[in-house]
């Protein structure tokens, strides 16, 4: 018994108990005497017992495998972003024994996902991006399979953790026009998802709290590779002042854009972002943005999922925080910085 692994089955045969007795003892679940359970507890600890994942997944009727989905439209900028909540979400999962299995998704293609429910491959599901049309979440809501959200959702049920995008676009944008801008254009990405219209929202509350006129805060919606170009020399024909971006995708390519048109950043036009990225903070004037922490949103997401299999109760909605980062790509006319 030194040079392999013991089983259930050589515990029961040492102690004089059953399997069933053995197996309740590890679990914690079913009848067990007290000096019985703290026997086997002394035994399996002292002779180095590991539980086989798949005997005790099949006691418990659990698999020990989270799923986590990623968008299957995701652009090469938003990898660092899944990348980081993908290690968050491993982290917690590796701590409670857990494996994770992705799952590609997408607003009207869920083939993976339905797959891991179907088989029964997983204990529940992590989803990185929420839709205003959610079908991924309708399907796990119908199935009854536990799941976290990482975003924000309308639909009543949905365990949400996510940034306050709102009060964090809108601390921006305040912080802007208290610097004494007033014409803006904001350039939006996809409005299906749901951090799009939260975002917005934070910069529309600001400029009504600022009483601005409706017409000093232009809105482009679902800005994409071609139409940035296009945007970007409509609003240089404007009195325009700052060119606010949804995320650093959409900021890269409008950086890009200033460039090519031969346009100081600050000194022509002003250029701030709603999303952080290494790629912003070593471009050369730094961008004012917002930075989150998508690895601590990874981690929150499962372990309030590892609670909810476990069958506790959890907070129907988590809001983490943000940073507000002012740099050099907003300074004011005179010169100066403004920093937190």
């Amino acid at each position: 018994m030194e040079n392999r692994k013991i089983t259930i089955d050589d515990v029961a045969t040492a102690l004089n108990v059953s399997k069933t007795t053995v197996s309740r003892a590890i679990s914690g679940k079913g009848r067990v005497g007290a000096e019985t359970k703290a026997r086997i507890l002394e035994y399996i600890s002292e002779h180095n017992y590991v539980p086989n994942a798949i005997a005790k997944g099949l006691a418990q009727q659990r698999t020990y495998n989270i799923g986590i989905t990623v968008p299957d439209d995701f652009a090469l900028m938003d990898l660092p972003f899944f990348q980081k909540c993908l290690m968050g979400v491993c982290d917690s999962a590796s701590a409670a024994d857990y494996d994770v299995l992705v799952s590609m998704t997408g607003t009207d293609n869920i083939e993976q996902l339905e797959r891991l429910i179907y088989n029964r491959k997983v204990d529940g599901i992590v989803l990185t991006r929420t839709f205003t049309k959610d079908l991924p979440a309708e399907l796990l809501l119908e199935k009854k399979v536990p799941f976290v959200a990482i975003g924000s959702s309308r639909q009543p049920g949905i365990i949400q953790i996510d940034n306050d995008h709102e009060k964090a676009c809108f601390d921006l944008t305040t912080r802007l026009i208290t610097q004494g801008i007033k014409r803006f254009a904001l350039l939006c990405d996809n409005p299906a998802y749901m951090v799009t219209k939260s975002r917005m929202q934070g910069f529309t509350s600001a400029m009504e709290e600022a009483k601005l006129p409706e017409d000093y805060g232009l809105i482009f919606d679902n800005c994409n590779e071609d139409s940035v170009d296009y945007i970007v020399d409509r609003t240089l024909k404007t009195d325009v002042e700052c060119i606010l971006c949804m995320d650093d995708s959409i900021c890269v390519k409008v950086l890009d854009k200033l460039k090519r048109n031969n346009l100081e950043v600050p000194d022509d036009i002003k250029v701030a972002s709603f999303y952080n990225s290494s790629v912003l903070e070593r471009n050369i004037p730094s961008i004012t943005s917002l930075s989150f922490d998508a690895k601590e949103l990874g981690k929150t997401a499962a372990n309030t999922l590892l609670k909810m299999i476990s069958g506790e109760n959890v907070p129907e909605r988590t809001l983490l925080g943000y940073e507000v980062m002012m740099r050099e790509s907003t300074r004011t006319i005179l010169g100066k910085d403004v920093r937190r």
